[in-house]
């Protein structure tokens, strides 16, 4: 088979010729390379024993890297607190939680379904990732580092803060069109754009992309979101499983992630503490605040949204109340929450909610 070449290099401005290489295979072989500046001891040290290209193409200056999350400049503001306080997560629960996979069952979840799998295919071919089989995972060609992990972090999370503050800007404007009440659903829509907005704001902390995989992220926003806006206009309920699907790779991800921390396959991450702003946005609990914790609460996050949009998908989205801010009779049986005490993979039905 005839092989394709094509290399994009970019910068890594935290040490002097420092780049990070991410390499993707496909069916044809295609090599692409995004940059991240690493701005963690452990990781930076992996990326400067990277080789140099021998032809540079970057306009980007050599900066220090920046604060993404910088404290206010107003001199009599001490700090700006979140508008959605994360509830808190305990070890037990997120522990607990496991990849799972809700059967299609109608067109709408076939489409859903198999609009996810083309997007998962384009976001491995970008990130350089490939998921093995049972049985493979110790081969070569299936092996993630600290940088590949961080850039499929960062990528994904710019998707995935896309689609609840669509759903939430939509049902908005259709409350004000019809002059009704939205029964809940805005807020706990944007709260999720605000979430995946802060999973990617935390990694950002460990690593600064560079002007390639910003032009990525671009592209792919500004496609995913006029997408997502015109498919969510035509079926609400098509985009909510959509999303279900799209968080099930998402805790695949993050699962497969934390099975390579344990494993010893991250030796850059064994001992790195997780940033100040994910101690305080998780309230995460002195002696449980490194990197493992740290994706640890991500991926309960993941899986808190894949039931949620399971759960939206099965409902009437004219009519029925969002069930995760409804107050219920019968406080004996387990409902929907804002937490994962009762988390389920698939979702919730809604003769169990409504």
């Amino acid at each position: 088979m005839n092989s394709l070449s094509t290399a994009a290099p970019v910068r890594v401005v935290a040490l002097r010729q420092s780049y990070l290489h991410f390499t993707v295979s496909t069916y044809s072989r295609c090599i692409a390379t995004t940059g991240l500046q690493c701005s963690s001891l452990a990781i930076t040290n992996k990326c400067s024993r990277q080789p140099a290209p021998k032809r540079f193409i970057s306009s980007t200056p050599q900066t220090q890297p920046k604060g993404f999350f910088p404290p206010p400049t107003a001199p009599s503001v001490k700090e700006v607190p979140t508008a959605w306080a994360h509830p808190i997560y305990a070890e037990e629960e997120m522990q607990r939680v496991v990849v799972g996979h809700r059967e299609a069952q109608n067109w709408a979840d076939w489409v859903a379904l198999g609009s996810v799998r083309v997007l998962r295919w384009g976001m491995d071919l970008v990130t350089g990732y490939r998921h093995p089989a049972p049985g493979k995972e110790h081969e070569a060609k299936f092996q993630m580092t600290e940088k590949k992990w961080l850039t499929r972090f960062v990528f994904l999370e710019t998707v995935a803060g896309v689609p609840g503050m669509v759903g939430g800007m939509l049902r908005h404007l259709r409350s004000l069109r019809r002059m009704k009440r939205d029964n809940g659903w805005i807020e706990t829509l944007l709260e999720e754009a605000y979430n995946e907005r802060m999973h990617l704001l935390t990694f950002l902390k460990l690593a600064e992309p560079g002007w390639f995989m910003r032009l990525m992220v671009l592209g792919a926003q500004g496609v995913f979101f006029n997408g997502f806006f015109l498919s969510y206009l035509i079926s609400p309920r098509t985009c909510h499983r959509f999303v279900g699907y799209l968080e099930e790779e998402a805790v695949l991800t993050y699962t497969r992630a934390i099975q390579d921390l344990q494993t010893g396959r991250l030796p850059g991450w064994e001992k790195l503490e997780a940033p100040e702003m994910a101690v305080r946005y998780w309230k995460m609990p002195e002696g449980n605040r490194t990197m493992k914790d740290l994706l640890l609460y991500v991926r309960a996050d993941e899986a808190k949204h894949r039931e949620v949009n399971h759960t939206l998908g099965n409902l009437n989205q004219g009519m029925d109340p969002n069930p995760y801010v409804a107050k219920y009779k019968d406080l004996t049986k387990p409902h929907p929450s804002k937490g994962i005490a009762h988390l389920k993979t698939t979702g919730w039905e809604r003769e169990e909610v409504i």
